[in-house]
C-alpha cells in the first residue's frame, strides 16, 4: 500500500475516473477562494463527485473498509475510549476493539492530524472504516448520548448507596453537577437522540424503574436506587413550575430546553402511586421530520380531500384518534400551510407545543382562570379568520367551537375518539344538537401511527392461516419484524400515519340531523362518499411490506 502521507484526493479520484483535469482545476479554484474547505468537499459542492464516490476511491486506494454506520455492531466500551470532544472534533467514532487494537469510523482518513491525535489519546493500534459524514455525526450524537445518560445513573446510584439514605442535593439549586440535575438532563438528551417520545419515571418497593417510549413501545433503560427517586421528582416539579410540596394530588406542567441545538417543549405530568409519585415527561420537538411532510404525512387521495377541506370558508374540522396519534402535528402542518394566507389565525392550547410564525397562539392557565372555554370566547373577539382549539374536551368548548363555526369562521380541534364517523356520535353526546353539528361539520379525519419495518432486518415471509383469515386471500405474503442493530433490536424503525378522512355532503348533514344510528353514517360514508377506513389504509401497508400483521391488528381492534 502506498504511503499514506502522500495520497492527495485530488490524485485518488482522477486514477478512479470520477473526475478529469478541469474539474480538478475549477475545485482548487473554488478552494482557494473559499478559505477552510478541504478539497474533497469543495468537489461534492461543486457537484462533480458524490460523497459515496469518494469514499469508494479512498477506500479502494487505502485499503480501508467502506461500511454503513447502522449496520454495523457498536460495542459502547468502544465509544468511550475516545472522549466526546475529540470524536466530534475529529467527526471520528470508535466502534470495536479487542486486545490493543480499536476500529474507529471516520469520513475523512486523510485528516493525518486528527488520526494522530485519536493514537496518542487512547494508545492503541487503530483499524480505520470510512463511512458518510451526516449518518456518522448522527452515531456520535446517539451512543455518547447513552453513554453520558447511563453514566449519570450510575454516579447517582453510587451516590446514594454509599450515603444510603436520600440524596441531600437541594434540587432547585442552580450547580449544573448536581447528581439529579446531571442525570435528569442526561434521560432528556438520551430520550432525544433516541427519537423518543416519553421518558417514564416509575417508583416500585424497592427501585425506581426508567423506561423510554420509542416508535409507541416501552423500552426498559435504567434501573435507579429507591433513595434517588424524591430528588428526581422534585427536580422535575421544579423545572415543570409545579407545587414541590404537594404529592398527593396530580399535576400537570411544562418547561422547555435546549438539546443538541433544537428547542425541546416538554410536557410533565406527575400522579400519586402506591410506592411514590410517577412522572411522565413527555418531549415535543420543534420542527419533528415527519414521513411525506408536503403532504402532511398523508397518501395523495387523503391529502386532495384534505387539502379540500382547508379550502372551506368556514365550519368545523376535526382531526380525531387516541393519544400519541399524531394529531397535533397534523394540526399544526395543516396551519403553516394556512398562515400563508392573508388570513388572522389564533389558538388556544394546552400547551402550546410548537410555535409557528403569523400564527397568535395563546396558552391554557388554568390556575390563572384562563381555560379553553374563557379562552375560545376572547379569541373571538379578536377577529379571528381560523381558529385552533386544542382539544374539545366538555360542552362548553364544544358547543362554542360550534357557533363560531356556523358564524363565519374556519374552526379546528382535535378529539379523543377511535375514528371518524364515531366523532359525529360523540359530539352529540356532548350536548351539541344534531343540526348544529350538521351545519358546522365540513370533514373528520381520524388518524394512527403504525411502525414501520426496519428496512435492514425485515424479512418477508408467508402468512399464517390465522392471519390468511384476518388479512384476505389477496396479500400472499407478509414482512416479519425481527430485529438488529440499526432499529435497537426492535423490529421497527420510525411510524408512518394512516388516515380515515370524511368530508361531509347534504345528505351527511341531513341524516345526522335525523339522529341516524352510527353504523348506517358508516355505510353512507363508505359506499357513497369514498371513505376509506384506517383498517382499509393499514392493510394496504401490510401488503407492500411497510408494516407488520401485528402492527395492523392494532388498528383494526377499535373499528
Amino acid at each position: 500500500m502506498a504511503n499514506e502521507k502522500n495520497i492527495r484526493i485530488g490524485d485518488v479520484l482522477l486514477q478512479a475516473g470520477y473526475i478529469n483535469q478541469n474539474e480538478l482545476d475549477e475545485a482548487l479554484e473554488y478552494q482557494k477562494n473559499n478559505k477552510g474547505i478541504r478539497l474533497g468537499e469543495a468537489l461534492i459542492k461543486l457537484g462533480f463527485i458524490t460523497e459515496h464516490q469518494q469514499l469508494e476511491a479512498l477506500s479502494a486506494r487505502l485499503g480501508q473498509r467502506y461500511v454503513k454506520i447502522d449496520r454495523i455492531m457498536v460495542q459502547t466500551e468502544a465509544v468511550a475510549m475516545i472522549p466526546v470532544q475529540l470524536a466530534k472534533k475529529y467527526h471520528m467514532l470508535a466502534v470495536q476493539y479487542q486486545d490493543n487494537n480499536l476500529t474507529i469510523v471516520l469520513n475523512d482518513p486523510l485528516d493525518y492530524y486528527g488520526i494522530e491525535d485519536i493514537r496518542q489519546t487512547t494508545g492503541m493500534n487503530l483499524e480505520i472504516w470510512l463511512t458518510e459524514l451526516l449518518p456518522l455525526n448522527q452515531a456520535i450524537e446517539y451512543y455518547y448520548s447513552e453513554i453520558e445518560a447511563k453514566k449519570a445513573a450510575s454516579s447517582a446510584n453510587e451516590m446514594a448507596r454509599e450515603r444510603e439514605q436520600a440524596l441531600e442535593v437541594d434540587a432547585d439549586e442552580g450547580d449544573s453537577d448536581a447528581p439529579v440535575i446531571k442525570l435528569l438532563d442526561n434521560l432528556l438528551a438520551r430520550a432525544f437522540s433516541m427519537n423518543a417520545s416519553d421518558i417514564h419515571i416509575e417508583p416500585f418497593e424497592e427501585k425506581t424503574s426508567v423506561r423510554i417510549r420509542v416508535d409507541g413501545q416501552l423500552l426498559d433503560y435504567v434501573v435507579l436506587q429507591k433513595s434517588l427517586h424524591q430528588n428526581l421528582i422534585a427536580r422535575v416539579k421544579i423545572l415543570g413550575q409545579m407545587d414541590i410540596a404537594e404529592k398527593r394530588l396530580p399535576q400537570d406542567g411544562h418547561f422547555r430546553t435546549r438539546i443538541a441545538n433544537r428547542d425541546v417543549n416538554i410536557r410533565t405530568s406527575v400522579i400519586p402511586t402506591v410506592f411514590g409519585e410517577k412522572a411522565v415527561l413527555r418531549l415535543l420537538a420543534s420542527g419533528n421530520m415527519v414521513a411525506d411532510a408536503e403532504t402532511f404525512g398523508m397518501n395523495q387521495a387523503h391529502f386532495e380531500q384534505f387539502s379540500k377541506m382547508l379550502e372551506a370558508p368556514n365550519g368545523m374540522i376535526y382531526i380525531t384518534g387516541p393519544t400519541g396519534s399524531g394529531k397535533t402535528t397534523t394540526l399544526y402542518m395543516a396551519l403553516q400551510k394556512l398562515s400563508n394566507r392573508k388570513v388572522n389565525i389564533a389558538t388556544i392550547e394546552d400547551p402550546v407545543e410548537w410555535n409557528i410564525p403569523r400564527v397568535n397562539q395563546c396558552q391554557v392557565n388554568t390556575v390563572a382562570g384562563l381555560t379553553f372555554e374563557r379562552g375560545l370566547r376572547s379569541l373571538l373577539r379578536q377577529d379571528p379568520d381560523i381558529i385552533m382549539v386544542g382539544e374539545t374536551r366538555d360542552e362548553e368548548t364544544a358547543a362554542i367551537s360550534v357557533r363560531a363555526a356556523i358564524t363565519g369562521h374556519l374552526v379546528f380541534s382535535t378529539l379523543h375518539t377511535n375514528d371518524a364517523v364515531s366523532s359525529i356520535i360523540r359530539l352529540i353526546d356532548m350536548g351539541v344538537e344534531p343540526y348544529m353539528v350538521a351545519n358546522s361539520l365540513v370533514g373528520l379525519v381520524a388518524q394512527r401511527l403504525v411502525r414501520v419495518v426496519c428496512p435492514e432486518c425485515g424479512y418477508w415471509d408467508e402468512p399464517t392461516e390465522q392471519e390468511k383469515a384476518f388479512i384476505g386471500p389477496k396479500i400472499t405474503r407478509v414482512r416479519r419484524a425481527q430485529g438488529c442493530n440499526s432499529c435497537s433490536h426492535t423490529g421497527y424503525v420510525g411510524r408512518r400515519a394512516i388516515h380515515e378522512i370524511l368530508c361531509v355532503d347534504n345528505q351527511m348533514r341531513r341524516m345526522i340531523t335525523q339522529r341516524t344510528p352510527m353504523e348506517e353514517l358508516r355505510s353512507y360514508a363508505t359506499h357513497y362518499l369514498g371513505m376509506e377506513s384506517l383498517t382499509d389504509e393499514a392493510l394496504k401497508l401490510v401488503a407492500d411490506g411497510t408494516t407488520t400483521v401485528e402492527e395492523l391488528k392494532k388498528v383494526a381492534y377499535y373499528i
